[in-house]
């Protein structure tokens, strides 16, 4: 009855690949496409270890044990040229101009001058995956390293050559230059200094790369690389990608999850012409010369089925609470989830008590890009592009299921329409190469907007018990929080707290669920976020003073008083039936504060969010513009998960798989608040990610705010799925 639960928590993530960071026969033809020049790999003490006999990696992931196994490569041609290499992929983050940004920079080049190959397992370094917020922290600097070495060979053999000192020359658009002297301005190009050369280089650890303070690339406003080829519809995604001959593919989909084959009939689809009809095991598909021809293929499939009875959406919260995960742990996955003190002396100080539990419903990742791989099997090697999270991960899973060496196959990942952490499986590159491999010629799969909102996976649904303590003076004196099945990231809270119980319960979840933007970081500021406020309200304290009281970490007192000065917090009382709320947190190694006006009509009851002023701080900026619009991205999201999103599902269907009218809403243009962005740059610490944390503070500042506006306390997500019963 219970559908098994997919955990893909990438902090406690299992990995399988081995740790190489190139195959030669791909480099030695790859390279030989680029002619000769200067080949410079990143390679940490870690990695080498890693690369010997009998070492394997252990558990890997965001915040794991693992040693960080990436590495990074430049290539300099004779032109000139600077390519630059990531397993990273681009899923609209705009991650491949910041990296750009970062190299540019060591480099005294232009951001156009930087040519990116990204997510391809046959020519980049191996790579963890996109995921984690990890990309800026992780990748940014071990490019800005492999940058600056290169600029000190570039130096070095630039010394020789003009038989000067290394410290009288510079990199300045492509060249090596150096001053005035008795032989003038003197200049070598990067290119002169490539030529018929193919040296490798490793980097060392403590290399001096630019300090932030002294940026003029990185840390500007630099437009999106490709733009133009975007918003004119010539870059090309997963589905865009056509090879000869190519077939369309379709897959038959049980009625229901769990559901168990009991026999098809392929005879029909089998006698129509160009299509082929293939069952094996349970996976039974077509591929044909048109989408419309899979699908009437399909159509011509005689299936029976055995469906098993499931729960629905309206059972969901007791489940989660009363069906445990076998060897269930505490969890302190997230920042600050250190138990101390004792929760009876806690409580016996404080002078108000509150109990409160929260819910989070599952919610669908809805990317504009669903689902799509196109395979083609050549000379017994399988190649495939497809929108993925995890190249070399899926290179991994195609390997294992196809019985084959991974030497013998490639993973493309082309621009990607947006993963929220929901593109880490291999179900369509798995699908697409089994119906090529049977057809034999290319096949591309594509997911219908229903198939992907059913056959992905969802955010965990949860529930939270907040168990707290206040005295009359504001000061918190016992907190206990449990979380279960939704997850544990940010689980802790970075309030001054003395008496803390915090755990993360493992639940058995019917639904397939996974990443999600995040993670439980969301779920567990809405309800952290939101019981600060009860507590205010319980000892009749302003949210924002209440909060600054309780709070030591200067990083998130920053932005709190940064959103709440722009807001106006304290000197504007709000209209009628509107309602001014406050939230706040950190996850990822960055921090958030959200302060949100919300609007109530008292005779519908529909709920507006008229202002969301958003305060982020991550570190050193790298591109202004782009990390703006990340935030209002997130925040923006976070609105749909906040206000409406959910997926209803009973017997084992999904009942609301896509966007038609009554379906699953996301937000809308109408929807969308006025938006203000404060940008705190801390060019004294490093860069931290900033794709998750900015979602994180959106519901709590929401409901917050809605509790202002009419008095009524909303404990779960979404909190108004219709209009709200004034």
């Amino acid at each position: 009855m219970k559908r098994p639960q997919l955990s893909l928590d990438f902090e406690r993530y299992e990995l399988h690949d081995d740790p190489t960071f190139c195959h030669e026969w791909d480099r030695r033809e790859f390279l030989r496409t680029l002619g000769g020049g200067i080949l410079v790999c990143l390679v940490s003490s870690e990695l080498l270890a890693m690369q010997q006999p009998g070492q394997r990696r252990g558990r890997g992931g965001i915040g794991g044990s693992a040693p960080q196994d990436i590495s990074a490569w430049i290539h300099i041609g004779e032109t000139g040229k600077i390519t630059v290499y990531t397993g990273k992929v681009e899923i609209g983050q705009n991650i491949r101009t910041s990296l750009s940004q970062v190299v540019a920079e060591e480099l005294g080049e232009t951001v156009g001058a930087i040519h990116m190959i990204m997510a391809d397992t046959a020519v980049t370094p191996f790579d963890m995956g996109t995921f984690g917020s990890a990309t800026t922290p992780r990748m940014a600097a071990q490019l800005r390293k492999v940058a600056a070495t290169t600029r000190e060979l570039l130096i070095d053999m630039a010394a020789h050559e003009l038989n000067v000192n290394h410290r009288e020359l510079r990199v300045s658009g492509g060249n090596v230059a150096h001053g005035f002297d008795a032989h003038g301005y003197r200049a070598i190009s990067f290119g002169q200094l490539t030529k018929g050369k193919k040296l490798i280089k490793t980097v060392s650890a403590d290399v001096t790369t630019i300090p932030p303070k002294d940026w003029k690339i990185a840390g500007t406003s630099v437009s999106k690389v490709d733009a133009r080829e975007m918003v004119t519809g010539k870059h090309r995604y997963t589905p865009d990608v056509k090879l000869p001959g190519m077939l369309y593919g379709k897959v038959l989909r049980p009625p229901s999850f769990n559901a168990t084959l009991v026999s098809a009939d392929l005879k029909d689809a089998q006698a129509m012409a160009g299509v082929t009809a293939i069952r094996d095991g349970t996976f039974v598909a077509v591929a044909a010369q048109s989408q419309y021809q899979a699908e009437q293929a399909l159509a011509a499939i005689r299936a029976e089925w055995k469906e098993t009875p499931q729960p629905s959406d309206k059972e969901l919260f007791d489940l989660l609470k009363k069906n445990p995960q076998q060897g269930e742990r505490p969890g302190f996955e997230g920042r600050g989830g250190n138990n101390k003190g004792s929760m009876e002396k806690g409580l016996a100080e404080a002078d108000h008590k509150l109990q409160a539990t929260y819910t989070i419903a599952y919610i669908a990742h809805a990317p504009l890009e669903p689902r799509a791989a196109l395979a083609e099997w050549k000379d017994d090697k399988l190649t495939v592009w497809t929108g993925t999270q995890r190249p070399f991960g899926v290179r991994g899973d195609l390997a294992r299921a196809l019985k084959i060496p991974e030497d013998r196959i490639r993973v493309i990942v082309p621009d990607m329409g947006s993963g929220y952490g929901g593109k880490h499986t291999t179900e369509a590159p798995l699908e697409a190469a089994r119906l090529a491999k049977a057809a034999g010629k290319p096949v591309q799969i594509v997911y219908t907007r229903e198939e992907e909102f059913t056959w992905g996976y969802f955010r965990p649904a949860g529930v939270i018990e907040v168990s707290s303590g206040v005295r009359k003076d504001g000061t918190i004196t016992a907190w206990e929080f449990h979380n279960y099945n939704s997850g544990g990231s940010a689980i802790g809270t970075l309030y001054d707290i003395p008496n803390q119980k915090i755990a993360f319960h493992a639940g058995q979840s019917p639904l397939k669920q996974g990443s999600y933007r995040a993670l439980a970081a969301t779920a567990n500021h809405f309800a952290r976020e939101s019981h600060m406020d009860e507590l205010a309200h319980a000892v009749g304290m302003d949210p924002l003073e209440f909060r600054l009281k309780n709070l030591k970490e200067a990083r998130l007192r920053a932005v709190l008083e940064a959103a709440a000065a722009q807001f106006g917090w304290g000197k504007n009382k709000p209209e009628a039936n509107h309602g001014f709320g406050i939230a706040g947190g950190s996850e990822k190694g960055s921090y958030i504060a959200s302060c949100a006006e919300v609007s109530v009509d008292p005779s519908s009851g529909k709920v507006k969010v008229e202002r969301v002023v958003t305060a982020f701080e991550c570190g050193a900026i790298i591109n202004p513009d782009g990390l703006k619009n990340q935030v209002e991205g997130a925040v923006v999201m976070g609105l749909g998960g906040a206000l409406f999103e959910a997926i209803r599902f009973e017997n084992g269907k999904i009942q609301n798989a896509g966007f038609a009218k009554d379906k699953y809403r996301v937000p809308r243009f109408s929807d969308v608040p006025v938006l203000e962005t404060i940008l705190l740059d801390r060019k004294d610490l490093n860069s931290a990610g900033a794709g998750e944390t900015p979602i994180v503070a959106v519901a709590p500042a929401v409901g917050n705010a809605i509790f202002q506006a009419t008095g009524k306390r909303l404990r779960s997500m979404p909190m108004v799925p219709g209009n709200l019963k004034v």
